[in-house]
């Protein structure tokens, strides 16, 4: 009974996923270079990155930490990959940023603590609740298959992150065309990365609330990519009209 409930809220959740995936489409997000101070009152841009994901992480370190007996050296991994990627976005890759003052609308912000409290939530939730997982899943072909695409997604994701970060000179302000590697063919290598990366998580997963997040981070990620991309053609003339936004030779 209650394991039919959680399932319903992850239905729930993402039904609310694709109807942020809808209005993505029409509004851009509003941080980076689609910041506006319409949006009301701004944060730096940093600390706002540091404050939206850690919850994503504490909360799911409060729900493995309260059902530890409950773990074993698959499920350990599985968290252990999952406060890996949130470590970095956290506390790493916000203070590589060469955005020297640049702020974030706080509505965003807010938006973005809501939306890893839910996700933290229901995937620590099945670990301390539903998770039931075998030691020998660890050299089971979905596991291999899935660690294979969460690491080669983790290397695109952090290697294009790099390459952007690095188009700026120290400071340097303003924008450039990316060059280079998977930039010839798509506008988000980085993006494309994440996807791949929590593809690959899902799979060794294999539970409703990993699929979930995946799909939110298509709802979040698709979307960007296309506005990153048309803002490229529309702000420079001699874009490559052949490069797409995200899927190379597709999307």
């Amino acid at each position: 009974m209650i394991y039919d409930t959680f399932q319903e809220l992850i239905f729930l959740w993402m039904t609310i996923g694709a109807l942020a995936f809808l209005l993505l489409l029409k509004i851009p997000a509003p941080y980076g270079r689609h910041t506006s101070s319409r949006w009301g009152p701004q944060i730096n841009n940093k600390l706002g990155w540091v404050f939206m994901e850690a919850p994503g992480m504490i909360l799911l370190l409060y729900f493995v930490l309260t059902s530890i007996p409950r773990q074993n050296a698959m499920s350990w991994t599985l968290i252990s990959l999952y406060l890996f990627h949130y470590v970095n976005r956290t506390f790493v890759f916000p203070m590589r940023l060469r955005t020297r003052a640049k702020k974030m609308p706080l509505l965003i912000m807010v938006l973005a603590i809501f939306f890893n409290l839910v996700n933290g939530s229901l995937i620590g939730y099945y670990f301390a609740n539903f998770g039931q997982y075998s030691v020998s899943d660890l050299i089971g072909a979905r596991f291999i298959f899935g660690a294979l695409l969460f690491i080669g997604g983790v290397y695109i994701n952090w290697d294009y992150d790099n390459r952007l970060i690095h188009l700026r000179k120290p400071g340097e302000t303003g924008y450039k065309i990316p060059e280079g590697g998977l930039f010839g063919f798509v506008s988000c290598p980085n993006h494309l990365g994440e996807i791949i990366e929590w593809t690959g998580f899902a799979i060794m997963c294999w539970n409703l609330a990993a699929i979930s997040f995946l799909a939110w981070t298509i709802a979040n990620l698709l979307p960007r990519a296309l506005s990153h991309h048309k803002w490229y053609k529309q702000h420079f003339g001699n874009y490559p009209a052949s490069r797409k936004a995200i899927i190379p030779f597709i999307l």
